[in-house]
């Protein structure tokens, strides 16, 4: 239905910068919300950034100011530009999308299937 693919993570020394992508394909009505979210090791899941579908944008506090989310809506595909990278932000980063597959079901929820970001001290 939809499939979630991202790509961009990697190992990146502190203060650097990464771009994280994710392209999403499949058979589906719409797309609205898509976002980013992370998990450290021992830790819960967290959002770290969410775009809908008309740009508007939600970070999370530890974020703000050095990370930006941004999409294109014709190539449903959502980034994540990822600059004075501190070690606390290691962690997999998930792409997220809220989906209708057909226009009369209710939104869904799909998961990309991670991608690993480490920043060394």
């Amino acid at each position: 239905q939809v499939q979630l693919v991202e790509s961009g993570g990697g190992l990146v020394q502190a203060g650097g910068s990464l771009r994280l992508s994710c392209v999403a394909s499949g058979s589906f009505f719409s797309i609205t919300d898509m976002g980013w979210y992370r998990q450290a090791p021992g830790k819960q899941r967290e959002e770290v950034a969410t775009i809908t579908s008309g740009g508007s944008t939600i970070y999370a506090d530890s974020v703000k100011g050095r990370f930006i989310i941004s999409r294109e809506n014709a190539k449903n595909t959502v980034y994540l530009q990822m600059n004075s990278l501190k070690p606390e932000d290691t962690a997999v980063y998930y792409c997220n999308a809220g989906a209708k597959v057909r226009v009369w079901q209710s939104r869904r929820d799909y998961w990309g299937q991670g991608a690993q970001v480490t920043v060394s001290s």
